[in-house]
């Protein structure tokens, strides 16, 4: 874009305010006043494009021109991130097979997966762009993970359930990957995507286009037997190839988890990869293998997720705090959502500090029983009863979505708290009602679970004074309810009729 100028319209002379003009001279330059076109950009297709931006500095004496490139990001959802097939600007005639090209073309296009430009895949470390040679790189999300010698590769179905190796692992991109690969008891040595040493025999690049390697290191290895019974090795140091022992094929790799831990500034300084090794008979045709791999900053701790983005029934409601003079909600693993757990002996003191999680979508009614004396004292019960309900730290906030991060702080919805109580000298808390409410959210294809709304009541009673001697039995609950608030169909709306008729035998003749 720096070579493109749309006003440079006189050939080998200045245009009058075009700043791009070849042609002009620093001195003609000083005398515009305005430039005609400020900003010259590519494609407006693309989702990163260079921008060439051109100025005049009026203050300098003389006035002068202020040329700049930067890269412009492109905020529409829909755009090419990398235009790598040239001859889609045009159409192409297929070529025809023939018996002279039909092995070329079998061999280029026969298998599942096909690209025409594969090998830029292929990383040459030591070939850097000389322009950017003194720059500072880093991973940004989505990049493939390099390696020595090309990049980390996370295999999965294209087109059909086989294996693809051809899948890059992207930084910061959390996959989880299930495929299908052909094997056989007499070449199981000889295939390679099912040995340890293809998964950890290349290096990781900790920065793109540098020299400084990180090496994949086995952070457990798990053993499973023909009846899937799984044991965990107890050294990790013994590389186990495939081997044949009486008809079988023992340490066939089934499964691989990888973990990558990363810096706040985009470098990679460790990876570590879980395997899962299996055994095959002589009649297995083919087997199933899982792929995985999660990030991990650097002096963090991972916080597990409920869903992406909505929630998925069964995983806990996710919640948090707000600190004072934080304005953000924090996601600590003790601050989610809980309520009291029953115990067998449904005694109220006996159960102080049992919590279980609140699932998402799951109703959940639990309780105790407290023996209340003579000699017990209202304020002091009270309070130990509301903190028997609501545990010691009740969150301030619940996750909209199950993936919501503590930094969007629009994705966090505040508890409203409600306190129902009679006006009396003593009250007790005797409930904790939660009511969840949530929406289906996005297309109708694909809804998500949304929470948008959730209410604490508690609910006290009146305690009496008792006589010396004598004893009340007084039952403490809590319970938590969803509520589906999704909206309903528009008024009005009508379905289509059904039509129950009978077609001829013969309609779809001469096709069945």
């Amino acid at each position: 874009v720096a070579k493109l100028c749309v006003c440079d319209l006189l050939v080998a002379q200045c245009d009058v305010n075009c700043c791009c003009d070849p042609d002009c001279s620093a001195a003609e330059f000083s005398l515009f006043t305005t430039c005609s076109v400020p900003v010259v950009t590519g494609d407006s297709r693309l989702c990163s494009q260079k921008a060439a931006i051109y100025s005049l500095d009026v203050e300098a004496n003389p006035p002068e021109r202020i040329f700049k490139l930067i890269d412009h990001i492109n905020p529409n959802v829909f755009c090419i991130h990398t235009a790598n097939y040239k001859q889609a600007l045009s159409f192409a005639s297929p070529e025809t097979p023939t018996s002279e090209n039909f092995d070329q073309l079998l061999k280029q296009f026969g298998s599942a997966t096909f690209s025409t430009e594969f090998d830029s895949w292929n990383v040459n470390p030591d070939s850097q762009i000389s322009s950017d040679a003194n720059g500072t790189y880093r991973y940004e999300y989505g990049v493939p993970i390099q390696t020595v010698d090309a990049f980390v590769r996370l295999p999965s179905p294209v087109v059909s359930s086989w294996c693809s190796d051809a899948n890059p692992a992207g930084f910061l991109v959390n996959q989880a990957t299930k495929c299908s690969r052909l094997v056989s008891v007499e070449k199981c040595s000889t295939i390679q995507a099912v040995s340890m040493l293809f998964y950890i025999n290349s290096s990781i690049l900790a920065v793109p286009k540098s020299s400084q390697m990180v090496n994949i290191t086995v952070q457990s290895i798990v053993v499973q037997s023909l009846n899937g019974i799984r044991t965990l090795l107890d050294s990790n140091e013994v590389l186990r190839l495939p081997a044949i022992l009486d008809e079988l094929c023992i340490n066939i790799v089934l499964g691989v988890s990888y973990h990558i831990t990363y810096t706040q500034a985009g470098e990679i300084i460790e990876a570590a990869a879980s395997f899962v090794l299996g055994a095959i008979t002589k009649e297995t045709l083919s087997i199933q293998q899982s792929f995985e791999i999660s990030f991990t900053q650097v002096n963090t701790k991972p916080v597990p997720l409920s869903g992406n983005p909505g929630y998925v029934v069964g995983l806990p409601v996710r919640a948090g705090f707000r600190p004072q003079g934080y304005p953000l909600p924090s996601t600590d693993k003790y601050g989610q959502l809980t309520i009291l757990q029953s115990t067998s002996n449904q005694d109220c003191l006996a159960a102080a500090g049992a919590r279980t999680p609140v699932l998402f979508g799951y109703n959940m009614i639990s309780g105790c029983k407290l023996r209340i004396t003579a000699a017990m004292e209202c304020q002091l019960l009270a309070l130990t009863l509301l903190d028997l309900l609501k545990g010691q730290n009740f969150p301030d906030y619940v996750a909209s979505f199950g993936n919501s991060q503590a930094q969007d702080v629009l994705d966090w919805v505040p508890i409203t708290h409600l306190h129902i109580s009679d006006q009396s000298s003593c009250q007790i808390p005797v409930s904790l009602e939660i009511e969840v409410q949530w929406t289906k959210y996005g297309s109708l294809v694909n809804p998500q679970a949304r929470i948008v709304n959730v209410t604490a009541t508690v609910t006290t009673a009146t305690l009496n004074q008792l006589p010396s001697g004598r004893e009340r039995i007084v039952p403490i609950t809590s319970s938590v309810v969803f509520t589906d608030i999704s909206s309903p169909a528009e008024p009005g709306y009508k379905a289509r009729p059904t039509i129950n008729v009978k077609l001829p035998f013969d309609f779809f003749f001469p096709f069945v």
